[in-house]
């Protein structure tokens, strides 16, 4: 009886669980730089499914956008309140006949109102913790493409000639 395969380039639960194996086609030190060798390898028909982008050196970097402050922390929570006011207002419109701007003007006011309250309770707990808004990501010191050993002079010559337009 022959071995089931999987039909579909989609990796199987267990393949998940490993970091890839294969050689080395290039080292790069930014994610769109190993992103356009793969795209390059794409538009020449090579089974990209075999590809593999590994990130090494993995490192968390947290940027600090702003100092956060009891003005700024009301002003975002009334903008963002009044957004969904907005947005309920439009609801409700559905509900009832014909167009009621006082009932426009009564969500938003109502929605800011709720807005800054819960925007201001949020801040005043978490401000013992922290008192700035920062960005979180997870960078690599640099992405390697892996490809299967039988397939890496095939990549090598596809990426060493430019493609036609």
């Amino acid at each position: 009886m022959a071995p089931v395969t999987n039909p579909t380039p989609t990796p199987r639960p267990q393949d998940l669980l490993r970091v890839p194996t294969g050689d080395v086609l290039g080292t790069y030190d930014t994610y769109p730089e190993a992103q356009a060798i793969v795209d390059h390898l794409a538009k020449a028909d090579f089974p990209v499914a075999q590809v593999s982008i590994v990130g090494n050196d993995l490192k968390s970097v947290e940027r600090v956008t702003r100092k956060l402050s009891w003005s700024r922390a009301a002003l975002e929570g009334a903008l963002s309140g009044a957004w969904f006011g907005l947005f309920l207002g439009f609801l409700f419109t559905f509900v009832t006949p014909g167009l009621n701007v006082g009932l426009f003007v009564a969500a938003i006011l109502i929605g800011a109102a709720f807005g800054l309250f819960f925007r201001l309770v949020t801040y005043a707990i978490n401000r013992r913790s922290r008192d700035f808004d920062s960005t979180k990501q997870v960078l690599a010191s640099n992405y390697q493409i892996l490809v299967p050993s039988e397939l890496t002079a095939r990549a090598q010559q596809i990426i060493a000639t430019p493609l036609e337009s």
